[in-house]
């Protein structure tokens, strides 16, 4: 049965510990180079460690044939079961067939799944629910703004549903009434990557146009535009700057006064409720097929609570 938990039951999902010695569990990332999936592979390789589980972890290096191989090898090699934070969400489909014939539980990770809301019985995705993220990211630079402003929208990768459902977000907030003064003016895929966020921003910028606020999918993406509008001598207490992660160099940024807004994404909890699932599942034990772990606004406010989070 499909369950989806409340916040209380998430936190006591992912704190206890199974005793789960001789288990193998194949993880697959989609790529390595990527701050806030460092942390969450982090994470997992931590508590399987915690637990006594064998983790095997491979970098897909943002290619789907290369983690669709991955994933193929771990189903050969005969693991217990497999975690995957998917490349391209659309490829989920087949990743899920696959793992399903093997009878391999598999757990999806951070990226929704295509196919979430028909996921087998031994499947089960473990995220924070990305309606939330942008809507807060959205709401604190509308609330900044007034409600009206020319805005710059940075987004995720075009294959992954994490950015179409951020950017979704985005729009949607800036829709409401109370939001309707606010524009969208330009937005761009810097497929969640710092450098790319610079490269955008400049181009932004070099091509004139005005803008008062800059919302970025990820906080990579927003660091690489505050970087851009730096080197072009914009002061940034004339621009609002926003991100989603709460990773160590955002709030770093934050702490000098160059991001505004960005949305914990508790990582860690991520990686401990991913790897719990897949022990579960390999014991044959029901799991719940969503576990939700909330997201938090962070702002100029309240930032220093989370210094130490991730």
């Amino acid at each position: 049965m499909k369950k989806l938990l409340s916040a209380a039951c998430v936190m006591l999902a992912v704190s206890g510990s199974v005793a789960a010695q001789d288990l193998k569990i194949g993880i697959a990332m989609a790529t390595y180079d990527d701050n806030f999936l460092t942390l969450l592979r982090t994470g997992m390789e931590k508590y399987a460690k915690e637990v006594g589980v064998s983790a095997q972890i491979e970098d897909g290096k943002n290619e789907v044939g290369t983690q669709f191989n991955q994933i193929q090898n771990f189903i050969a090699s005969g693991v217990d079961a497999i975690v995957i934070s998917p490349v391209d969400t659309d490829a989920t489909v087949s990743i899920s067939d696959a793992a399903e014939a093997a009878n391999i539980p598999l757990v999806y990770v951070n990226r929704q799944p295509i196919n979430v809301d028909m996921l087998p019985d031994n499947q089960a995705f473990v995220a924070s629910n990305e309606v939330d993220s942008g809507t807060l990211q959205t709401q604190e630079v509308c609330r900044i703004l007034g409600g009206k402003g020319k805005v710059l929208v940075l987004m995720g990768a075009l294959t992954d549903q994490t950015g179409i459902q951020r950017t979704k977000d985005i729009h949607d907030v800036i829709a409401t009434p109370e939001c309707s003064g606010m524009e969208v003016v330009a937005e761009e895929s810097g497929e969640w990557q710092r450098f790319k966020g610079n490269d955008i921003m400049t181009n932004w910028l070099s091509a004139g146009i005005e803008f008062d606020a800059v919302i970025a999918n990820n906080d990579e993406m927003a660091i690489g535009a505050i970087q851009a509008m730096k080197a072009s001598g914009i002061k940034m207490e004339d621009v609002v700057v926003a991100g989603v992660d709460a990773t160590a160099d955002a709030l770093a940024a934050m702490t000098a006064g160059d991001l505004d807004v960005t949305v914990f994404q508790d990582a860690g909890a991520q990686g401990r409720g991913a790897v719990e699932a897949a022990i579960r599942l390999a014991k044959g034990e029901s799991v719940d097929q969503k576990v939700w772990v909330p997201f938090q606004l962070v702002t100029t406010a309240n930032y220093q609570e989370f210094l130490n989070k991730n």
